[in-house]
């Protein structure tokens, strides 16, 4: 049966787990090769667990299941010769490149004015950053070949609205939608399309405990800003992962510069 990514390939940072594993499995379920980056290691800034190289190698059993072959690589999306070293020998593996998922990123909660230097400064840099070097070290290749294809950006809800506690979380990510825009217009002609994405919340082992306590000092207040009209409390990376597979597809090609929420409908408020 033929499906919509036979003979293409896909690249995923962020892949060892969460919404970047199930992107990676869902395409290489309609027939995309892989390939897989990960940093699989813990960050100074966040409250919850990172990725492993466990993770990772996971991530690779799952989509040589699928019968598609896979080149992950322990890689820091915001060291831009090592993210284009990685995905250069991944292309010259796997033999070219279709679609770009640049998945990478991180979370912390803070009032804005108690965000630490730090703090900020490794949320911009793994967020928006490392976004732009993916997208950066990837477009080329793209260029290279002729023959189009997508790139889809992982924003956030935050992305479209200030949500509270999260301001440099929510600096990033409306910052990756600058740089969707801008890249959309900028690669249109080249048949690229550039699209982001806008989930709310989704259940992926990245809800950290500093957001978890300032809602519970503030829900009252600022809670009601995070409900969604839908039933169901979160997204799984399965929703999301569907939502990336279409913006990828050539039923979407005709589809670029959009910034599409996955948000249980917390927009509608």
């Amino acid at each position: 049966m033929t499906t919509r990514f036979d003979g293409k390939v896909a690249f995923i940072t962020g892949a060892a787990r969460g919404q970047g594993r199930a992107e990676a499995i869902r395409l290489a379920s309609e027939g995309a090769d892989i390939i897989a980056m990960d940093i699989c290691r813990e960050f100074e800034s966040t409250h919850y667990d990172g990725a492993s190289s466990a993770d990772l190698a996971e991530t690779v059993a799952a989509v040589e299941a699928l019968d598609r072959r896979i080149v992950a690589t322990e890689t820091d999306t915001r060291d831009f010769a090592a993210v284009e070293t990685a995905l250069r020998d991944g292309v010259a593996e796997l033999g070219r490149l279709d679609v770009v998922v640049a998945n990478a990123g991180i979370c912390s909660a803070a009032m804005s004015w108690k965000i630490t230097p730090e703090q900020w400064q490794e949320t911009i840099d793994v967020n928006l950053t490392g976004t732009f070097f993916t997208v950066k070290a990837a477009v080329p290749i793209l260029l290279e070949q002729g023959t189009g294809g997508s790139i889809v950006m992982t924003s956030s809800v935050a992305g479209l609205r200030g949500l509270p506690f999260l301001a440099h979380y929510a600096a990033s990510k409306h910052g990756i939608v600058g740089l969707c825009r801008s890249m959309a217009n900028e690669l249109g002609q080249y048949g690229i399309r550039v699209n982001s994405i806008h989930p709310h919340g989704v259940e992926t082992g990245m809800q950290p405990t500093d957001m978890m306590a300032l809602l519970g000092e503030q829900g009252q207040t600022l809670g009601p800003i995070f409900m969604g009209s839908l039933p169901d409390p979160v997204s799984q990376p399965e929703d999301i992962a569907a939502a990336v597979a279409w913006l990828s597809s050539d039923e979407a090609r005709h589809v670029t510069g959009i910034q599409l929420p996955v948000d249980l409908g917390t927009l509608t408020r």
